[in-house]
């Protein structure tokens, strides 16, 4: 993300913060509010919840690197696929 740009708050209603992580977790990895499954339906739902679960094993067990934020970002983008695999 550019400097110049500022992620939504964590109130933002399209991007809750997910309840997995707590406020220091979003603060040092913010890519990890866009793996909030809750607001979906319960077959998105599904199909999203593994990668929040292991977004939260990434940043609980790897040391924070340039390595861990591309982990993040593709997780994100395999996450992304997922759902939408599920409404085509």
């Amino acid at each position: 993300m550019a400097n110049d740009q500022i992620p939504p708050p964590l109130t933002d209603p399209i991007h809750p913060a997910p309840l997995e992580f707590n406020d220091a977790q979003l603060s040092v990895d913010p890519i990890l509010r866009y793996f909030h499954y809750s607001h979906l339906p319960p077959i998105l739902q599904g199909a999203s919840r593994p990668f929040c679960e292991l977004a939260s094993h990434i940043v609980d067990t790897l040391p924070r690197n340039a390595e861990r934020s591309v982990a993040l970002r593709k997780l994100l983008e395999a996450k992304d696929a997922a759902v939408r695999a599920n409404v085509a």
